[in-house]
């Protein structure tokens, strides 16, 4: 280790952050083609996350090709970098980032824009792609929050939109192929799904400000992986130095949801819906657990309750594994199963009824009523809970007072469930989480307007004032950093000079609350000139969207006649209950009416 990063290593927090040979990890080697995932937040974050570990599964299951990982450094370990003239380097093989041919942004979240800027800076690599020659790596980036490209792209070379399993093993197949970085743009943009290189495409802005469209006028069709069972998955874990978030094994159980809620990106981008099978899952577990050492499992998707398989798949996995904890994510409150909780119990559980009364969850289609929200409480309840966290957003889409004190009313209801209840050995704690509400891309709210900051201050002093209640827990976000993410969730080209300013002013790991500086934030778009009352605004349905030139497969059309539905209080429902026609069936999409006939089926047999 070269002696200057070994001085510095001494000096900061946690310095195992930064020194890679994990349990499990891949032994480096140099290939014909050497990628490095960069993950722009904090070790322990970034090795929880699962994304990362199948691209760079993807990458090496093919011949020749190598990947290693780099994480954004602590704010600690970043500035004795610069000081001391040390280069980011990856964790696997310590070589520079500028070394690879090419690094990969996972783009998760929106507030972690200014950290790709921050990992960049410190990799002595230049921000802006017009600035990168042909000797510097080229920079792609994927995630969620590559559907909408536009902030990103005076610095992004080339984003992969979608499912990474296929699309991302073929960007590396063909940069084995062809080497020159200008004829590899050209040809992943026109042969790879998903391949989109901002550098070919322009802009077009009318008079008034407006997006008047794109040259050339082609949409980037999402990747779309159609098979998980075949799909890469890791099978082996590596097991972090240190802590990381969630420090356990990862089943992805299945991929997409049913439920069109109007207000989820993640369930409109991850359509359609993809089960993996049970047996393989089991023996995949097996792996993971088996050579890693984790005493926990989880079992992950946008809505595991709807995982056709789950009442086989929880079992066999208690016999295969008897010493293993299993984790659901935060459940759907009609999906609740109390025998799913026995299963995986922990100290309190999670519901997210979203909105307080019936009439604003049938504005957002979420399909859930007062008597299922009390239903699968008393069943937490019987297996022994005494902690419930409630989560809810507010300033959703015509939205009133009453609505709000709705939030009151439950949290009531719920105290009468628990007081009812005989030989109660602990007091109820009931902890509700109130978001603002955020406008993304491809949602039927895509167009609406955010909260101001004085209506969002008006909701939570009446939550305040209506939750000041003995073992009731209010606790809300920062309306600026909501606001910063609704901006960037919706910008266009022009925010990429507003990221870039903040990041000159010091803005770095803004995600992290207490890091965050809305001033500086501020300030960045009075240098640039941008209002970022622009992007948060109300949009008319007829305006051309930042990421109209992306093709997810869900029918511009099809959202708009939600959106009519949600002013209507009108509930469409899930995709289980029949086709909705949002696009997909066009395309692919499973035999949905397969797995709910499976589901039933599996019902059936549990009763009889």
């Amino acid at each position: 280790m070269d002696k200057k990063l070994s001085s510095i290593l001494k000096r900061v927090e946690k310095p195992a952050r930064y020194i890679g040979g994990e349990f499990n990890e891949v032994e480096p080697f140099e290939g014909a083609f050497n990628y490095c995932v960069c993950f722009p937040d904090v070790y322990e974050v970034g090795m929880s996350n699962l994304g990362i570990k199948i691209v760079n599964e993807a990458i090496m299951s093919v011949a020749g090709a190598y990947a290693d990982r780099c994480f954004a450094p602590w704010p600690d370990f970043g500035k004795e970098l610069k000081e001391a003239g040390v280069e980011l380097y990856a964790l696997g093989n310590k070589k520079p980032l500028k070394t690879f041919d090419m690094l990969g942004f996972s783009l998760q979240y929106e507030m972690s824009y200014t950290n790709v800027l921050y990992m960049l800076d410190l990799a002595g690599i230049p921000l802006r792609r017009e600035d990168r020659g042909d000797s510097f790596p080229i920079i792609q980036a994927g995630g969620p929050c590559a559907c909408n490209p536009e902030p990103l792209a005076d610095f992004i070379d080339i984003f992969i939109v979608g499912d990474g399993e296929e699309s991302m093993k073929q960007l590396a197949e063909l940069k084995i192929a062809c080497l020159e970085k200008q004829e590899f743009l050209r040809r992943a943009a026109a042969e790879i799904p998903g391949a989109y290189v901002p550098a070919l495409v322009d802009v077009k802005y009318g008079i008034n400000g407006e997006i008047e469209g794109f040259s050339p006028d082609k949409r980037i069709e999402k990747a779309l992986c159609r098979d998980l069972a075949s799909a890469v998955y890791p099978k082996r874990f590596a097991v972090p130095t240190i802590e990381a978030v969630f420090d356990r094994g990862v089943l992805e159980v299945m991929r997409g949801c049913y439920r069109g809620c109007r207000f989820c990106q993640a369930g409109f981008l991850y359509r359609p819906v993809r089960e993996r099978d049970a047996e393989d899952l089991v023996e995949t577990a097996k792996s993971i657990m088996c050579t890693s050492g984790f005493d926990e499992l989880s079992l992950n998707s946008l809505s595991t309750g709807d995982y056709s398989s789950l009442r086989e798949l929880i079992p066999a996995l208690k016999d295969a594994l008897p010493n293993v904890n299993m984790a659901l994510p935060s459940l759907r409150l009609d999906s609740f199963e109390g025998d799913f909780v026995q299963e995986t119990r922990k100290s309190s559980i999670t519901f997210a009824p979203e909105a307080g009364t019936q009439r604003l969850r049938d504005v957002i289609n979420k399909d859930v009523s007062e008597e299922e929200i009390m239903r699968g409480v008393r069943q937490a309840f019987e297996q022994g809970y005494s902690t419930i966290k409630l989560y809810f957003m507010l300033g959703l889409p015509t939205e009133t007072d009453e609505d709000l004190k709705g939030i009151r009313d439950i949290v009531f209801k719920i105290r009468d469930v628990y007081a009812a209840r005989p030989n109660r050995l602990r007091s109820l704690k009931i902890s509700v989480s109130v978001s603002t509400f955020i406008p993304k891309p491809f949602t039927p709210f895509q167009w609406e307007r955010q909260a101001s900051e004085q209506e969002v201050e008006a909701k939570i002093a009446l939550l305040r004032k209506e939750l000041h209640l003995r073992g009731v827990v209010l606790s809300w976000n920062d309306f600026a950093l909501s606001e910063m993410e609704a901006v960037f969730a919706r910008g266009d080209r022009r925010t990429g000079k507003v990221i870039e300013a903040a990041y000159r002013n010091g803005c770095i790991f803004d995600g992290w609350t207490h890091l965050f500086n809305a001033e500086k934030w501020y300030e960045a778009f009075r240098q640039t000139g941008v209002d970022p009352k622009a992007y948060t605004r109300e949009w008319r349905e007829d305006e051309v969207l930042p990421w109209d030139l992306i093709d997810v497969y869900v029918d511009k059309k099809f959202l708009l006649k939600e959106r009519h539905a949600a002013y209507a209080n009108a509930v469409t429902g899930s995709c289980l209950t029949g086709c909705k026609g949002c696009g997909l069936q066009k395309v692919y999409c499973p035999k949905k009416d397969e797995l709910a006939a499976k589901k039933a089926a599996n019902c059936k047999k549990e009763g009889e």
